[in-house]
């Protein structure tokens, strides 16, 4: 994939994200439920939103939970037709530093369209490319935390996107509900082996 088709890859990602909680009543954004525990559909548009803010990261990656949470309680405080104009010019990859990650940051927009939509009782098909960009972003997850699942589990990709990794008790399901569930989701969609 080039980058500028990775570019526009992204660019609609973010876009059909921020319809689905522009779409939302005012107390589905809010306050609704997502798969990210504590957080609501506006919350979790203000930690992607942050995400654009690299400085933050870089500075102290050890300090990540704290930095999102900052970004969502800047989230909380601004009104919300003033957050989905931000986020519409956050979908146009406005920075340079933005464009040039945007497809590291991939499977961190569909992976939370889905928490959204799932913690909602919703759905929406999948654009295979954002659901491999899910399960990378779960696997990427596991790795980054130091959590022995795929030392622990073998999971395996029901649908063709991805394929099987790790070793141990096997686990399937579609690639988006295994990327959820290596994320720390609680989906139900996914099998185990006993």
């Amino acid at each position: 994939m080039t980058r500028q088709s990775s570019q526009a890859v992204v660019r609609a990602a973010r876009t059909a994200f921020i319809d689905t909680v522009d779409g939302l009543t005012d107390a589905e954004f809010n306050d609704g439920p997502t798969l990210c525990a504590g957080w609501s559909p506006r919350d979790v548009l203000a930690h992607l939103m942050g995400t654009a803010e690299v400085g933050p990261y870089l500075r102290a990656p050890w300090r990540l939970h704290r930095i999102n949470e900052e970004f969502v309680a800047a989230g909380r405080r601004r009104d919300r037709a003033a957050l989905i104009a931000a986020a519409r010019q956050w979908a146009e990859l406005p920075k340079p530093v933005d464009r040039a990650i945007c497809r590291l940051l991939l499977g961190d927009v569909a992976m939370h369209h889905q928490d959204v939509l799932r913690g909602l009782g919703r759905s929406r098909v999948l654009d295979p490319v954002e659901e491999a960009a899910i399960f990378f972003e779960g696997v990427s997850l596991t790795v980054q935390k130091a959590q022995p699942t795929l030392f622990k589990y073998r999971v395996e990709p029901t649908n063709g996107i991805g394929r099987a990794l790790g070793r141990g008790i096997r686990v399937r399901g579609t690639a988006e509900a295994l990327g959820l569930w290596l994320g720390g989701r609680d989906v139900t969609d996914v099998e185990f082996d006993r």
